[in-house]
């Protein structure tokens, strides 16, 4: 084999002239035996590789020592990687730490490094409205040491809304200023 000037071929491993098949590669040339894995030090068949670190691994050694690793089964991931509460995932392994469904790229809340779906967390963390007992997800009136929504907020005779910062107490329950 010759180049364009008519000189031969080096092999950028052994600077010796390659006769017969080439490997072309990261715009070098490579006797087939001397284009080989950084890891295993064993030729490079085929066209996949990966490059790492300056070196060049095949597929099977950079799967196993370079890939990124799921934090929910250990393995190597080698398709799509979830980046999410500093570590990586498999997407079937990013899941609700709840319902056990995937949360994909979606949103997410987290409590004790675990991933929730907004509904399972609002159910096992959020904190519960004295008036009817579920969930306060969004803003909350905070009155007699407990939080409510703003809806069941109500005056302890007529059932309407207490909307004055002024009110009085019966029970432990608010009363309007018309009632109280």
């Amino acid at each position: 084999m010759s180049t364009a000037d008519g000189g031969p071929v080096i092999c950028n491993s052994c600077n010796s002239a390659i006769q017969g098949r080439i490997v072309t590669a990261l715009n070098k040339k490579w006797h087939p035996e001397h284009f080989t894995c950084n890891t295993c030090r064993k030729p490079i068949d085929g066209a996949k590789f990966h490059q790492h670190d300056g070196g060049v691994h095949c597929v099977p050694c950079y799967t196993q020592h370079h890939s990124p690793r799921c934090h929910g089964c250990g393995d190597p991931i080698t398709d799509r990687v979830i980046q999410a509460l500093g570590v990586s995932w498999h997407a079937h392994h990013f899941v609700c730490g709840g319902c056990r469904k995937e949360l994909g790229g979606g949103g997410f809340m987290e409590q004790a490094g675990r991933p929730y779906c907004s509904s399972c967390y609002a159910d096992k963390f959020a904190a519960r409205c004295a008036g009817c007992g579920t969930p306060i997800v969004d803003k909350a009136i905070i009155a007699l040491d407990a939080k409510w929504h703003r809806d069941c907020f109500t005056c302890n005779k007529c059932r309407n809304p207490v909307t004055d910062s002024t009110f009085s107490v019966l029970d432990n329950k608010p009363l309007c200023g018309k009632c109280a």
